[in-house]
């Protein structure tokens, strides 16, 4: 499993940092050239958004496992906002 982890650091004061916002990226299979991945994501509430925290999860088909993990993640959070990858 990947796990992505996103935090705020106000002014790049360590003490005061928080987690907002977290992906777990999960294989599940699929042939050995391309693999399937159940994605599950936390996002803390935003104030400024005026959004409250979530949680979502959904799947990646069929990514080629050959490329950056870089790649998978671009997959992954285009998968969550519903385009194309």
């Amino acid at each position: 499993m990947l796990r992505v982890t996103v935090e705020l650091v106000p002014a790049g004061v360590e003490e005061f940092r928080r987690t907002i916002g977290s992906m777990a990226i999960g294989n599940i299979g699929g042939p050995a050239e391309l693999a399937d991945y159940r994605i599950s994501v936390t996002e803390a509430a935003n104030p400024l958004a005026g959004t409250p925290p979530q949680v979502r999860h959904f799947t990646v088909r069929g990514h080629a496992r050959r490329q950056s993990v870089w790649k998978l993640l671009a997959r992954a959070i285009a998968e969550m906002d519903g385009e194309d990858p």
